[in-house]
């Protein structure tokens, strides 16, 4: 009886909430009505500064969990006549080869979300190792040309080390984004904690050195209709990259609640002990 009560609730809600693929939608619509040109990372990445939009969208997912909710942004984004690239990790939760296939297909750019000091426990030989052996798994699916970190907040390896050592670039990459996106010019908007200023209590995927000056400009959102309301009245920079992790958006009302009670739970936890 309370599960059918509040499915219900959620229901006549459901137009109001957050984290829905609706709420997706309008806010793609609303960046493309204000004249933002979409482009995928690796398309950021291959042509120079000059020669990008005056306004434009760099659109990324980063695909941690539930690689079928990918599938579903996605065909939003076809829908929308929109490009975007997506990271998969090599778990199963996020390495679905069909869904990988399908997305390319839909021609989304396809990236590689790498986390193997983590999984190498900061062995940069295994890392780098392991690093080639994936990026040439996904390169089965499509020609990949641009990686993406992985958070991994519970593991005190960055990812991004591995890059002290050696250089991505002498392995057919042209692009990471945190190194290769330009932030001074760029503005950075993740919905990690499932909050758009989940900077607040991100342990690696934030841009410190800039957030205060986006602060000082009012540029700070929490919710999605937040950002909405900026695009509709031109409050918005006009270069943005957007991150979504797409297990956090859903029309599912029961995995909507369980995102909303682990990501609660996740965020105290990091504020509390991994935060810095």
């Amino acid at each position: 009886m309370l599960t059918a009560l509040l499915l219900t609730i959620l229901y006549f809600l459901h137009k109001r909430l957050d984290f829905t693929l609706l709420t997706y939608r309008k806010l793609l619509e609303a960046l493309k009505e204000r004249g933002y040109v979409f482009i995928t990372f690796e398309q950021y990445c291959q042509v120079s500064a000059e020669r990008l939009p005056k306004r434009f969208v760099i659109l990324r997912h980063d695909v941690d969990l539930r690689a079928k909710n990918s599938l579903a942004t996605a065909q939003i984004e076809h829908e929308l006549e929109l490009q975007a690239s997506y990271y998969f990790r090599v778990v199963p939760e996020s390495n679905q080869p069909e869904v990988i296939r399908e997305i390319a297909a839909l021609g989304h750019e396809i990236g590689y979300h790498y986390e193997d000091m983590a999984i190498m426990h900061g062995d940069t030989e295994k890392a780098l190792a392991h690093f080639q052996e994936q990026l040439a798994y996904f390169r089965l699916y499509y020609p990949v040309s641009t990686i993406c970190m992985h958070g991994a907040p519970t593991s005190k390896y960055d990812g991004r080390e591995l890059w002290k050592h050696y250089d991505y670039r002498e392995y057919g990459v042209i692009g990471e984004p945190y190194f290769d996106v330009d932030f001074s010019k760029v503005f950075y908007l993740t919905d990690t904690g499932r909050r758009w200023d989940g900077y607040k209590v991100s342990v690696r995927d934030k841009i410190p050195q800039y957030q205060d000056q986006w602060t000082e400009r009012g540029w700070v959102y929490r919710r999605s209709s937040q950002i909405i309301e900026a695009a509709e009245q031109s409050q918005l920079p006009a270069c943005i990259m957007i991150t979504t992790h797409p297990q956090r958006w859903t029309n599912n009302p029961l995995l909507w609640i369980k995102e909303v009670v682990v990501q609660t739970i996740k965020n105290t936890i990091k504020r509390l002990f991994l935060v810095k």
